[in-house]
Protein backbone atom coordinates (compact mmCIF):
# COMPACT_ATOMS: atom_id res chain seq x y z
CA UNK A 1 0.00 0.00 0.00
CA UNK A 2 1.41 3.42 -0.64
CA UNK A 3 2.50 5.57 2.42
CA UNK A 4 1.20 8.90 3.05
CA UNK A 5 4.45 10.48 2.06
CA UNK A 6 5.11 8.59 -1.15
CA UNK A 7 1.23 9.22 -2.30
CA UNK A 8 2.08 13.27 -1.92
CA UNK A 9 4.91 12.57 -4.92
CA UNK A 10 2.66 10.64 -7.04
CA UNK A 11 0.12 12.61 -9.64
CA UNK A 12 -3.48 11.87 -8.99
CA UNK A 13 -5.50 9.30 -10.68
CA UNK A 14 -7.02 10.83 -13.19
CA UNK A 15 -10.82 11.01 -11.73
CA UNK A 16 -9.48 13.14 -9.10
CA UNK A 17 -7.13 15.75 -10.52
CA UNK A 18 -8.61 18.68 -12.08
CA UNK A 19 -7.27 21.44 -14.43
CA UNK A 20 -6.53 19.37 -17.49
CA UNK A 21 -2.80 18.88 -18.58
CA UNK A 22 -1.97 22.41 -19.33
CA UNK A 23 1.49 23.81 -18.86
CA UNK A 24 0.00 26.72 -16.01
CA UNK A 25 -2.05 23.83 -14.54
CA UNK A 26 0.18 20.67 -14.48
CA UNK A 27 0.95 21.23 -11.27
CA UNK A 28 -2.32 20.54 -10.13
CA UNK A 29 -1.64 17.40 -11.16
CA UNK A 30 -0.23 16.54 -7.78
CA UNK A 31 -1.93 16.37 -4.62
CA UNK A 32 -2.75 19.59 -3.11
CA UNK A 33 0.25 20.95 -0.78
CA UNK A 34 2.53 18.69 -2.01
CA UNK A 35 6.13 19.66 -2.80
CA UNK A 36 5.66 19.08 -6.32
CA UNK A 37 2.60 21.04 -5.99
CA UNK A 38 3.82 23.83 -4.21
CA UNK A 39 6.65 24.16 -6.80
CA UNK A 40 4.53 24.44 -9.62
CA UNK A 41 2.49 27.08 -7.73
CA UNK A 42 5.24 29.19 -7.11
CA UNK A 43 6.38 28.98 -10.34
CA UNK A 44 3.33 30.18 -12.17
CA UNK A 45 2.32 33.10 -9.42
CA UNK A 46 6.04 34.10 -8.91
CA UNK A 47 6.12 34.29 -13.05
CA UNK A 48 3.20 36.55 -13.08
CA UNK A 49 4.71 38.52 -10.30
CA UNK A 50 8.14 39.10 -11.99
CA UNK A 51 6.43 40.29 -14.99
CA UNK A 52 4.43 42.99 -12.57
CA UNK A 53 7.59 43.79 -11.01
CA UNK A 54 9.35 44.14 -14.40
CA UNK A 55 6.54 46.57 -15.27
CA UNK A 56 6.77 48.76 -12.45
CA UNK A 57 10.45 49.06 -12.75
CA UNK A 58 9.97 50.47 -16.26
CA UNK A 59 7.90 53.04 -15.32
CA UNK A 60 9.86 53.99 -12.28
CA UNK A 61 13.29 54.03 -14.84
CA UNK A 62 11.37 57.04 -16.83
CA UNK A 63 10.66 58.91 -13.47
CA UNK A 64 12.85 60.99 -11.67
CA UNK A 65 14.23 58.57 -9.29
CA UNK A 66 17.62 56.77 -9.97
CA UNK A 67 18.50 53.24 -11.37
CA UNK A 68 19.16 51.69 -8.39
CA UNK A 69 16.31 53.15 -6.46
CA UNK A 70 14.01 51.71 -9.02
CA UNK A 71 15.46 48.47 -8.90
CA UNK A 72 15.41 48.26 -4.69
CA UNK A 73 11.70 49.25 -5.23
CA UNK A 74 10.80 46.78 -7.63
CA UNK A 75 12.74 44.22 -5.71
CA UNK A 76 10.58 45.02 -2.71
CA UNK A 77 7.52 44.84 -5.01
CA UNK A 78 8.72 41.05 -5.95
CA UNK A 79 9.97 40.33 -2.71
CA UNK A 80 6.50 41.08 -0.90
CA UNK A 81 3.93 39.48 -3.36
CA UNK A 82 5.78 36.46 -3.82
CA UNK A 83 5.22 35.98 0.06
CA UNK A 84 1.70 36.81 0.30
CA UNK A 85 0.84 34.37 -2.33
CA UNK A 86 3.65 31.36 -1.12
CA UNK A 87 3.97 32.09 2.96
CA UNK A 88 0.49 29.89 3.45
CA UNK A 89 0.88 27.23 1.17
CA UNK A 90 4.05 26.77 2.44
CA UNK A 91 3.43 26.50 5.80
CA UNK A 92 0.41 23.62 4.63
CA UNK A 93 2.88 21.91 2.49
CA UNK A 94 5.29 21.01 5.61
CA UNK A 95 2.46 20.63 7.43
CA UNK A 96 0.90 17.70 5.27
CA UNK A 97 5.17 16.61 4.78
CA UNK A 98 4.51 15.31 8.69
CA UNK A 99 2.40 12.53 7.92
CA UNK A 100 -0.06 13.63 10.46
CA UNK A 101 -3.85 11.64 11.12
CA UNK A 102 -6.08 13.44 8.77
CA UNK A 103 -8.07 15.24 11.26
CA UNK A 104 -5.00 16.70 12.80
CA UNK A 105 -4.00 17.73 9.04
CA UNK A 106 -6.90 18.93 8.35
CA UNK A 107 -6.62 21.59 11.42
CA UNK A 108 -2.95 22.46 10.73
CA UNK A 109 -3.52 23.14 7.30
CA UNK A 110 -6.35 25.94 8.25
CA UNK A 111 -4.51 27.10 10.74
CA UNK A 112 -1.25 27.25 8.55
CA UNK A 113 -3.06 29.41 5.58
CA UNK A 114 -4.31 32.00 8.54
CA UNK A 115 -0.69 32.01 9.73
CA UNK A 116 0.19 32.45 5.80
CA UNK A 117 -2.37 35.61 6.07
CA UNK A 118 -0.75 37.12 8.74
CA UNK A 119 2.62 36.70 7.23
CA UNK A 120 1.57 38.47 4.02
CA UNK A 121 -0.47 41.00 6.40
CA UNK A 122 3.63 41.60 7.37
CA UNK A 123 4.82 41.64 4.17
CA UNK A 124 2.58 44.12 2.22
CA UNK A 125 3.32 46.41 5.21
CA UNK A 126 6.74 45.90 5.30
CA UNK A 127 6.94 46.63 1.47
CA UNK A 128 4.61 49.83 1.64
CA UNK A 129 6.94 51.19 4.02
CA UNK A 130 10.25 50.55 2.30
CA UNK A 131 8.18 51.76 -1.29
CA UNK A 132 6.85 54.71 0.81
CA UNK A 133 10.11 55.85 1.99
CA UNK A 134 12.19 55.38 -1.18
CA UNK A 135 9.00 57.53 -2.88
CA UNK A 136 9.78 60.04 -0.23
CA UNK A 137 13.68 60.20 -0.79
CA UNK A 138 13.83 59.60 -4.68
CA UNK A 139 11.06 61.58 -6.03
CA UNK A 140 10.51 64.34 -3.05
CA UNK A 141 6.94 63.24 -2.10
CA UNK A 142 5.34 59.78 -0.29
CA UNK A 143 3.66 57.30 -2.77
CA UNK A 144 0.42 58.80 -0.76
CA UNK A 145 -0.56 61.67 1.21
CA UNK A 146 -0.35 60.54 4.75
CA UNK A 147 -1.73 63.75 6.06
CA UNK A 148 -4.74 64.23 3.74
CA UNK A 149 -5.95 60.82 4.62
CA UNK A 150 -5.31 60.68 8.60
CA UNK A 151 -7.14 64.31 8.62
CA UNK A 152 -10.28 62.35 6.68
CA UNK A 153 -10.13 60.21 9.29
CA UNK A 154 -10.16 62.36 12.56
CA UNK A 155 -13.86 60.77 13.72
CA UNK A 156 -14.45 57.51 15.52
CA UNK A 157 -17.42 56.50 13.61
CA UNK A 158 -14.83 57.06 10.02
CA UNK A 159 -12.44 55.48 11.95
CA UNK A 160 -14.57 52.09 12.65
CA UNK A 161 -15.51 51.68 9.20
CA UNK A 162 -12.51 52.74 7.86
CA UNK A 163 -10.85 49.67 9.99
CA UNK A 164 -13.36 47.35 9.11
CA UNK A 165 -13.22 47.73 5.82
CA UNK A 166 -9.86 47.87 5.88
CA UNK A 167 -9.78 44.00 7.94
CA UNK A 168 -12.55 42.40 5.06
CA UNK A 169 -10.62 43.60 2.38
CA UNK A 170 -7.33 42.40 3.44
CA UNK A 171 -8.51 39.30 4.77
CA UNK A 172 -10.25 38.92 0.94
CA UNK A 173 -7.11 39.71 -0.41
CA UNK A 174 -4.72 37.79 1.32
CA UNK A 175 -6.98 35.03 1.50
CA UNK A 176 -7.30 34.31 -1.85
CA UNK A 177 -3.95 34.96 -3.28
CA UNK A 178 -2.40 33.30 0.13
CA UNK A 179 -3.94 30.05 -0.85
CA UNK A 180 -7.66 30.02 0.14
CA UNK A 181 -8.63 29.25 -3.60
CA UNK A 182 -6.10 26.19 -2.59
CA UNK A 183 -7.71 25.19 0.81
CA UNK A 184 -10.88 24.53 -1.13
CA UNK A 185 -9.03 22.97 -3.78
CA UNK A 186 -7.77 20.48 -0.49
CA UNK A 187 -11.01 19.70 0.83
CA UNK A 188 -12.29 19.15 -2.47
CA UNK A 189 -9.91 16.54 -3.33
CA UNK A 190 -10.39 14.67 0.02
CA UNK A 191 -13.46 13.70 -1.03
CA UNK A 192 -12.99 13.06 -5.01
CA UNK A 193 -9.85 10.61 -3.50
CA UNK A 194 -12.49 9.10 -1.13
CA UNK A 195 -14.49 8.76 -3.45
CA UNK A 196 -11.93 7.23 -6.37
CA UNK A 197 -11.07 4.75 -3.57
CA UNK A 198 -14.40 3.52 -3.30
CA UNK A 199 -14.99 3.26 -6.61
CA UNK A 200 -11.76 1.09 -7.06
CA UNK A 201 -12.62 -1.04 -4.16
CA UNK A 202 -16.15 -1.67 -5.62
CA UNK A 203 -14.50 -2.68 -9.01
CA UNK A 204 -12.03 -5.05 -7.42
CA UNK A 205 -14.92 -6.48 -5.45
CA UNK A 206 -17.60 -7.01 -8.67
CA UNK A 207 -14.18 -8.43 -10.57
CA UNK A 208 -13.57 -10.60 -7.96
CA UNK A 209 -17.03 -11.74 -7.45
CA UNK A 210 -17.15 -12.51 -11.48
CA UNK A 211 -14.09 -14.59 -11.33
CA UNK A 212 -15.78 -16.36 -8.60
CA UNK A 213 -18.87 -16.87 -10.53
CA UNK A 214 -16.84 -17.85 -13.57
CA UNK A 215 -14.77 -20.68 -11.85
CA UNK A 216 -18.34 -21.93 -10.41
CA UNK A 217 -19.46 -21.60 -13.65
CA UNK A 218 -16.51 -24.29 -14.90
CA UNK A 219 -16.78 -26.64 -11.70
CA UNK A 220 -20.88 -26.89 -12.71
CA UNK A 221 -20.02 -27.31 -16.28
CA UNK A 222 -16.79 -29.15 -16.32
CA UNK A 223 -17.75 -32.00 -13.68
CA UNK A 224 -21.21 -31.89 -13.93
CA UNK A 225 -22.73 -35.08 -11.74
CA UNK A 226 -25.69 -36.03 -14.58
CA UNK A 227 -22.94 -36.49 -17.09
CA UNK A 228 -20.54 -38.40 -14.89
CA UNK A 229 -23.82 -40.83 -13.51
CA UNK A 230 -24.96 -41.49 -17.07
CA UNK A 231 -21.10 -42.68 -18.59
CA UNK A 232 -20.66 -44.66 -15.41
CA UNK A 233 -23.47 -46.36 -16.02
CA UNK A 234 -22.72 -46.73 -19.50
CA UNK A 235 -19.49 -48.74 -18.09
CA UNK A 236 -21.21 -50.77 -16.02
CA UNK A 237 -24.04 -51.81 -18.43
CA UNK A 238 -20.79 -52.99 -21.18
CA UNK A 239 -18.26 -54.63 -18.70
CA UNK A 240 -19.67 -58.25 -19.07
CA UNK A 241 -21.17 -57.77 -22.33
CA UNK A 242 -18.50 -55.46 -24.28
CA UNK A 243 -14.93 -55.14 -21.59
CA UNK A 244 -12.90 -53.48 -24.14
CA UNK A 245 -15.58 -51.09 -24.97
CA UNK A 246 -15.81 -50.35 -21.41
CA UNK A 247 -12.78 -49.96 -21.01
CA UNK A 248 -12.05 -47.78 -23.82
CA UNK A 249 -14.76 -45.68 -22.25
CA UNK A 250 -12.72 -45.54 -19.08
CA UNK A 251 -10.00 -44.61 -20.67
CA UNK A 252 -11.55 -41.37 -22.71
CA UNK A 253 -12.99 -40.36 -19.19
CA UNK A 254 -10.12 -39.97 -17.22
CA UNK A 255 -8.48 -38.49 -20.19
CA UNK A 256 -11.34 -35.80 -19.81
CA UNK A 257 -11.49 -35.24 -16.10
CA UNK A 258 -7.36 -35.19 -16.26
CA UNK A 259 -8.09 -32.51 -18.47
CA UNK A 260 -10.42 -30.41 -16.58
CA UNK A 261 -9.96 -31.03 -12.68
CA UNK A 262 -6.19 -29.39 -12.51
CA UNK A 263 -7.20 -26.61 -13.75
CA UNK A 264 -10.10 -26.20 -11.52
CA UNK A 265 -7.15 -26.34 -8.70
CA UNK A 266 -5.04 -23.74 -10.76
CA UNK A 267 -6.47 -20.36 -9.38
CA UNK A 268 -6.72 -17.63 -11.90
CA UNK A 269 -5.40 -20.56 -14.93
CA UNK A 270 -9.09 -21.80 -14.87
CA UNK A 271 -10.06 -18.19 -16.61
CA UNK A 272 -7.63 -18.43 -19.40
CA UNK A 273 -7.09 -20.55 -22.07
CA UNK A 274 -5.98 -20.87 -25.93
CA UNK A 275 -8.33 -22.18 -28.66
CA UNK A 276 -6.02 -25.51 -28.58
CA UNK A 277 -6.70 -26.44 -25.36
CA UNK A 278 -10.32 -25.80 -25.51
CA UNK A 279 -10.54 -27.49 -28.79
CA UNK A 280 -8.72 -31.19 -27.24
CA UNK A 281 -11.19 -30.94 -24.58
CA UNK A 282 -14.17 -30.85 -26.79
CA UNK A 283 -11.54 -33.38 -28.68
CA UNK A 284 -11.91 -35.62 -25.41
CA UNK A 285 -15.55 -34.93 -24.39
CA UNK A 286 -16.93 -36.02 -28.11
CA UNK A 287 -14.77 -39.53 -28.51
CA UNK A 288 -16.17 -40.35 -24.91
CA UNK A 289 -19.92 -39.66 -26.27
CA UNK A 290 -18.58 -41.57 -29.65
CA UNK A 291 -17.73 -44.50 -27.34
CA UNK A 292 -20.67 -44.28 -25.54
CA UNK A 293 -23.00 -44.44 -28.26
CA UNK A 294 -21.21 -47.27 -29.90
CA UNK A 295 -19.82 -45.40 -32.46
CA UNK A 296 -23.31 -43.72 -33.94
CA UNK A 297 -21.72 -40.44 -33.29
CA UNK A 298 -18.65 -39.20 -35.15
CA UNK A 299 -16.66 -35.25 -35.06
CA UNK A 300 -14.53 -33.40 -36.69
CA UNK A 301 -12.51 -30.91 -35.83
CA UNK A 302 -10.82 -28.68 -38.54
CA UNK A 303 -8.30 -25.34 -37.12
CA UNK A 304 -5.17 -24.46 -38.43
CA UNK A 305 -1.91 -24.48 -35.69
CA UNK A 306 -1.34 -20.42 -36.00
CA UNK A 307 -5.57 -20.30 -34.67
CA UNK A 308 -5.02 -22.90 -31.85
CA UNK A 309 -2.46 -20.42 -30.52
CA UNK A 310 -4.91 -17.74 -30.04
CA UNK A 311 -5.85 -17.02 -26.41
CA UNK A 312 -9.61 -18.15 -25.96
CA UNK A 313 -12.01 -18.01 -23.08
CA UNK A 314 -12.75 -21.36 -21.43
CA UNK A 315 -15.67 -23.29 -20.92
CA UNK A 316 -17.71 -21.73 -23.92
CA UNK A 317 -16.88 -24.58 -26.81
CA UNK A 318 -17.60 -27.12 -24.48
CA UNK A 319 -20.98 -25.99 -23.23
CA UNK A 320 -22.21 -25.65 -27.29
CA UNK A 321 -20.62 -28.97 -27.79
CA UNK A 322 -22.63 -30.78 -24.87
CA UNK A 323 -26.07 -29.00 -26.79
CA UNK A 324 -24.76 -30.40 -30.07
CA UNK A 325 -24.79 -33.67 -28.82
CA UNK A 326 -28.01 -32.87 -26.02
CA UNK A 327 -29.94 -31.91 -28.20
CA UNK A 328 -29.15 -32.37 -32.09
CA UNK A 329 -27.66 -35.79 -32.06
CA UNK A 330 -28.71 -37.91 -29.33
CA UNK A 331 -32.44 -37.44 -30.56
CA UNK A 332 -32.03 -37.81 -33.92
CA UNK A 333 -32.14 -41.78 -35.17
CA UNK A 334 -29.25 -43.25 -36.50
CA UNK A 335 -25.52 -42.17 -37.11
CA UNK A 336 -24.89 -38.09 -36.90
CA UNK A 337 -21.58 -35.92 -37.22
CA UNK A 338 -20.24 -33.04 -34.99
CA UNK A 339 -17.94 -30.51 -36.78
CA UNK A 340 -15.83 -28.16 -34.63
CA UNK A 341 -14.37 -25.48 -37.73
CA UNK A 342 -11.98 -22.25 -36.86
CA UNK A 343 -10.96 -19.44 -39.13
CA UNK A 344 -10.61 -15.79 -38.92
CA UNK A 345 -12.46 -12.68 -40.99
CA UNK A 346 -12.19 -8.55 -40.74
CA UNK A 347 -10.16 -9.06 -37.52
CA UNK A 348 -12.62 -11.63 -35.59
CA UNK A 349 -11.47 -15.02 -34.57
CA UNK A 350 -14.99 -17.13 -35.86
CA UNK A 351 -15.51 -20.63 -34.42
CA UNK A 352 -18.16 -22.77 -35.17
CA UNK A 353 -20.13 -25.90 -33.56
CA UNK A 354 -22.02 -27.61 -36.45
CA UNK A 355 -24.03 -30.89 -36.12
CA UNK A 356 -26.54 -32.47 -38.55
CA UNK A 357 -28.81 -33.98 -35.76
CA UNK A 358 -33.18 -32.68 -35.16
CA UNK A 359 -32.35 -29.00 -35.42
CA UNK A 360 -33.54 -26.22 -34.09
CA UNK A 361 -36.67 -27.24 -31.72
CA UNK A 362 -39.07 -24.71 -29.85
CA UNK A 363 -37.02 -23.77 -25.96
CA UNK A 364 -33.56 -24.24 -27.49
CA UNK A 365 -31.49 -21.38 -27.43
CA UNK A 366 -32.40 -20.09 -24.33
CA UNK A 367 -31.10 -22.38 -22.08
CA UNK A 368 -28.62 -21.64 -18.81
CA UNK A 369 -25.62 -22.88 -20.99
CA UNK A 370 -26.59 -20.35 -23.84
CA UNK A 371 -27.56 -17.95 -21.48
CA UNK A 372 -23.89 -18.12 -19.56
CA UNK A 373 -21.78 -18.09 -22.76
CA UNK A 374 -23.58 -15.18 -23.88
CA UNK A 375 -23.27 -13.46 -20.69
CA UNK A 376 -18.94 -14.41 -20.38
CA UNK A 377 -18.59 -13.03 -23.77
CA UNK A 378 -20.16 -9.68 -22.82
CA UNK A 379 -18.38 -9.36 -19.53
CA UNK A 380 -14.98 -10.59 -20.86
CA UNK A 381 -15.53 -8.28 -24.64
CA UNK A 382 -18.80 -6.20 -24.42
CA UNK A 383 -20.50 -5.79 -27.87
CA UNK A 384 -16.79 -6.77 -30.13
CA UNK A 385 -18.06 -10.81 -29.42
CA UNK A 386 -21.61 -12.06 -30.13
CA UNK A 387 -22.94 -15.91 -29.98
CA UNK A 388 -24.99 -16.82 -33.65
CA UNK A 389 -27.53 -19.17 -33.23
CA UNK A 390 -29.32 -20.72 -36.77
CA UNK A 391 -30.89 -24.38 -37.96
CA UNK A 392 -30.89 -25.64 -41.47
CA UNK A 393 -33.59 -26.45 -43.34
CA UNK A 394 -32.77 -30.16 -43.60
CA UNK A 395 -31.70 -30.37 -40.42
CA UNK A 396 -29.11 -29.65 -38.08
CA UNK A 397 -27.83 -25.80 -36.69
CA UNK A 398 -24.94 -24.09 -35.76
CA UNK A 399 -23.73 -22.18 -32.82
CA UNK A 400 -20.53 -19.41 -33.66
CA UNK A 401 -18.42 -17.56 -31.69
CA UNK A 402 -17.12 -14.48 -32.74
CA UNK A 403 -14.33 -12.34 -30.62
CA UNK A 404 -11.86 -9.91 -31.49
CA UNK A 405 -8.72 -11.61 -33.02
CA UNK A 406 -5.73 -12.00 -30.30
CA UNK A 407 -7.63 -10.78 -27.05
CA UNK A 408 -6.72 -12.81 -23.94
Amino acid sequence: MTSHRDALHQPLPDDVAVGGDYLWTRYRRYPVFSARWLAGRTLLFGSVILGFSVLTLLAMLVSPATTAGAFTASGYSFVAFLLMTTAGPLCATLVRHRRLPLRRERVLVVLSLCAGIVIAYVADRWASGEINAFMETQMGQPSYDIEAIRAHYESDAARRWAVAIQLLFLAGVYGMIGGGMALQAYFGEQRRLADSRHRSELAAAQAQQRESELRLGALQAQVEPHFLFNTLASVRALVRQEPARAEATLDALVDYLRATIPRLRDGGASLHSTLGEQLDLCARYLELMRLRTADRMRYEIHAEPALRALPYPPLLLITLVENAVKHGIEPKPGAGCVTLRAWQADGLLHVAVIDDGVGLQPGVGGGMGLANVREQLATRYGPRASLRLTGAAGGGASAEILIPMGTP
